[in-house]
């Protein structure tokens, strides 16, 4: 699977949302996870409110799942791990199976 083709995860925030803040540790934690069947990126609207226009953001954090060019899935507000784990499940490849699920060797 190439770069492009992976799942992007746009992570939407602000340095001003408590929230976003604290959702940090939970994506960079989830980037590393998922490092070969995701890419995450992240966006701040203040800095970028073009972006936040374009997929028309109204609350931070917000986490906007894009595959193929478009928009397939999305959770506003602050997220748990596992709530987002619900959300890629089914449009996260199971041929390219991250690191910590693979089996450990015997």
């Amino acid at each position: 699977m190439t770069q492009t083709e992976r799942p992007l995860l746009v992570f939407f925030t602000s340095e001003r949302s408590g929230p976003a803040r604290r959702m940090e540790s939970l994506l960079a934690h989830l980037a590393r996870k998922e490092r070969n069947r995701l890419r995450i990126a992240r966006v701040d609207v203040d800095e970028r409110p073009e972006f936040a226009e374009k997929f028309k953001i109204e609350l931070v954090p917000t986490l906007v799942l894009v595959k193929d060019k478009r928009a397939v899935a999305r959770l506003e507000g602050r997220a748990s791990a596992p709530r987002i784990e619900k959300m890629l499940a089914p449009h996260l490849s199971a041929d390219e199976q991250s690191l910590s699920a693979a089996p450990a060797p015997a």
